[in-house]
């Protein structure tokens, strides 16, 4: 990844978005820094603080951003249940639909990987579901932590099931 300057802010390119400009701010949440990237079309990343990425450069922001960093803000005061900053994000035809079928899961409610393949209409495809829902770039936006196993169990999650749990306790669920 590369930058450039352009104007107060710095931009950065890089080829998975095929030269389109990518902007990245940090939100600090009760569950640690947030780094958050975003092209002028929407949110591409989420990363958690257990999952850093080196990157070169100063960190900047945009008008995606921005809102992301709003709507999570009012997520982790309880003042928001749906978010509606726009969402940019690449992956096979699969990974989408399970990603599409992740937006979908009410607030404060669980589904198991079994669910989601049915959603999808790939039923008998629950394990590769669960790849698709571990490579999910948009953890708490697309609330991949409200999945669990079909028995009921917390199951690993990119954030650490420490982080899953404070979600999911956040939204009400009560986790045993």
């Amino acid at each position: 990844m590369r930058g450039f300057a352009n104007g107060s802010h710095t931009l950065f390119e890089t080829e998975r978005f095929f030269g389109v400009s990518l902007f990245r701010d940090t939100l600090d949440t009760p569950i640690g820094a947030l780094t958050l990237e975003a092209t002028e079309c929407g949110l591409s990343s989420i990363r958690f603080p257990n999952r850093p990425k080196r990157t070169a450069g100063k960190t900047t922001s945009n008008s995606v951003l921005a809102l992301a960093k709003q709507e999570l803000d009012a997520y982790f005061a309880r003042q928001l249940t749906r978010f509606s900053v726009p969402l940019d994000w690449h992956g096979t035809a699969f990974q989408e639909s399970v990603w599409r079928a992740l937006v979908a899961i009410p607030y404060g409610e669980t589904v198991s990987y079994a669910d989601i393949a049915q959603a999808i209409g790939r039923p008998k495809s629950a394990r590769p579901t669960g790849g698709a829902v571990g490579r999910n770039p948009l953890p708490i936006i697309v609330p991949c932590h409200r999945v669990i196993g079909s028995d009921q169990t917390l199951t690993g999650f990119t954030g650490g099931l420490n982080i899953k749990v404070a979600l999911l306790e956040l939204e009400g669920r009560l986790v045993g």
